[in-house]
């Protein structure tokens, strides 16, 4: 198949990882793939202004970031400033993805000869800052949905009427992400990802941590993102903070932890988590996302969202077990990452791309599909 991802601006985001994976992987299976994007938006004058007065410096205009896609070794059409993508940017074929809600629009406007269309959910898009009625009309696009969750395939049924929806799990890779058998930490330790979205929580996360630290006041705090602390959410005192690690490095972070933290307030999946999990680091995590669908009580433990005594004394709990209890615990969470490989979802993303096709032929969904796989 001839097969076009149409991404937003490209990054160091889960969001962007996923495809470059399977971009890679359906590659390697003798499909045609390119992606393309948009350039990067120009920070406006109020953000720069913004930024300033909070301590973080004046941002210049647009700045190069790195992504998944670098090294990649695919095709990659940035367009030549921050606009919708068009039909000139995309080569015709037999499949077109959209993975973003803006993506969604632009993908719907294509013409048909551009492929069967296909929209691959990753998170449900309806948060604060953005233009909900939009981002939730695009749900309601004549595109087929491909989804990592099943949280998000009942989201698309009983919010959009949808139940025509594939399935598509992410995974974690093995040789990036392992750990030996190993036990407690020496000096009790906790992990989480830094980011400034509201979504992840970490007002929250942060404030349970504080009252960890009221009963383990030698906690040690390990942390890593790809944007730098910002002074309005400014990490907790001694962390141990890694801006942008090497990729090969981030298992030796998670793998010096004894309980990973994430304490978001939506996720359609949750790469960190599992990420650690293959790392042997049992998860505390809200009920969002991946997590809450694997996450028993014996390989991590599950907390209301934005409960931080929950949270703390979920951590706490799993700090203060034995040895021979948290090792087990490590060996569950273990255990859980490696239910399935990234060859496994690549292959279900292929057929549901497939199904893309036979329901573009039924004109169930918008886009053509010629091909005959």
């Amino acid at each position: 198949m001839r097969i076009t991802f149409v991404l937003p601006e490209v990054s160091m985001s889960g969001g962007i990882k996923v495809p470059a994976i399977y971009g890679r992987i359906l590659s390697g299976r003798g499909h045609k793939v390119n992606f393309v994007s948009p350039a990067q938006k120009r920070i406006p004058l109020r953000r720069k202004v913004k930024s300033f007065l909070r301590g973080n410096g004046w941002q210049n205009g647009v700045t190069w970031r790195p992504s998944h896609l670098d090294g990649l070794e695919l095709p990659h059409h940035v367009l030549e400033c921050w606009r919708p993508v068009i039909n000139s940017d995309i080569p015709d074929g037999d499949i077109v993805i959209a993975t973003w809600w803006e993506t969604a629009e632009w993908v719907n406007l294509l013409d048909q000869n551009k492929g069967a269309k296909v929209y691959f959910i990753q998170g449900h898009e309806v948060f604060p800052g953005l233009p909900i009625e939009r981002c939730r009309a695009t749900y309601r696009l004549p595109l087929h949905k491909v989804v990592v969750s099943r949280w998000l395939q009942d989201v698309m049924r009983d919010q959009y009427g949808d139940s025509v929806v594939d399935i598509v799990q992410n995974s974690v890779d093995r040789t990036q992400f392992f750990s030996s058998a190993r036990g407690k930490q020496p000096v009790p330790t906790v992990g989480f990802l830094y980011s400034t979205s509201a979504l992840k929580g970490l007002d929250t996360l942060f404030s349970a941590i504080a009252m960890v630290r009221k009963k383990i006041p030698v906690l040690r705090i390990i942390c890593f993102g790809s944007q730098r602390p910002a002074s309005y959410l400014s990490l907790p005192l001694e962390s141990e903070f890694f801006f942008c690690p090497p990729q090969d490095q981030i298992k030796n972070l998670y793998s010096q932890c004894d309980v990973w933290i994430t304490t978001s307030r939506s996720e359609g999946f949750n790469l960190p988590a599992i990420e650690a999990m293959a790392c042997r680091t049992p998860v505390v995590s809200t009920k969002t996302g991946w997590p809450e669908e694997v996450i028993n009580g014996k390989n991590g433990a599950l907390a209301e969202i934005d409960n931080i005594c929950e949270i703390a004394e979920s951590v706490e709990k799993i700090l203060l077990l034995d040895n021979d209890e948290w090792t087990l615990m490590s060996q569950h969470a273990y255990e859980t990452a490696l239910a399935g490989t990234w060859e496994d979802s690549a292959k279900k993303f292929e057929d549901a791309l497939l199904h893309a096709c036979h329901r573009s032929m039924r004109l169930e969904v918008s886009g053509k599909c010629i091909c005959k796989s």
